[in-house]
């Protein structure tokens, strides 16, 4: 088969620059994840930059000591849990994304997952909000990855898809209708496909809940016994 015209997966991640960093900045932007098969995951960049809303707190009551945001976007969550006495550290790779949320009053480092972060094996709670399941395009490397942040009676709280899905998949950033980055892996993940990924990485599903409005979908997960 030829591959003329198709674009190269490259390994840096889309969402340091242009329109994602953009949205962050301006709480909007009309984006998107689509792959080549028109799959179209559309990205609510308004409520990532708002407060945080009822859904979000119920996640923020559940959080217990030092807390790391993996992804954290425009910093509602780094905000919500500083405000309630948690010391909370986000991480991003989008450099817009960390400036923001330094600017509401959280502290945050602009860092992949995947690279050498502070305090590893001692964090208390570790969040995967806002589908950043999907981080890496595999689940099971990347639980096993937070399996080495948080210590052995530590919690992941992870908000999942709301249906049944468990798909690798190879999109690009969309602003509009035009591809605005690189090809990279992305994963969707329900919560079903997650109980079997944590069992493979040393993890136990030990709560599931859903937001007020049945939209949104989170499991807690502990180090397996």
């Amino acid at each position: 088969m030829s591959t003329a015209g198709t674009p190269r997966v490259t390994a840096p991640e889309p969402w340091n620059r242009g329109p994602y960093a953009a949205a962050i900045g301006s709480s909007a932007g009309n984006l998107t994840l689509r792959d080549a098969e028109g799959w179209c995951l559309p990205l609510d960049v308004r409520r990532w930059s708002a407060p945080a809303d009822a859904a979000d707190r119920a996640v923020v009551e559940r959080c217990s000591g030092r807390v790391l945001d993996i992804g954290c976007g425009a910093g509602r969550f780094v905000e919500a849990l500083t405000r309630c006495g948690h010391r909370a550290l986000g991480i991003d790779v989008c450099p817009t994304a960390v400036i923001s949320t330094v600017c509401r009053g959280g502290a945050a480092v602009s860092r992949s997952v995947f690279e050498p972060l502070p305090e590893e094996g001692r964090w208390d709670t570790a969040l995967l909000i806002d589908g950043n399941i999907g981080i890496g395009g595999n689940p099971r490397t990347l639980l096993g990855r937070i399996r080495e942040l948080v210590h052995d009676r530590g919690l992941l709280i992870v908000e999942t898809a709301p249906a049944d899905v468990d798909e690798r998949r190879r999109v690009r950033l969309h602003a509009g209708p035009q591809a605005a980055g690189p090809v990279f892996a992305w994963a969707t993940v329900g919560a079903r496909a997650l109980e079997r990924h944590a069992r493979t990485c040393g993890w136990t599903v030990v709560e599931e809940w859903g937001g007020p409005s049945g939209e949104r979908h989170f499991a807690a997960l502990r180090p397996a016994a």
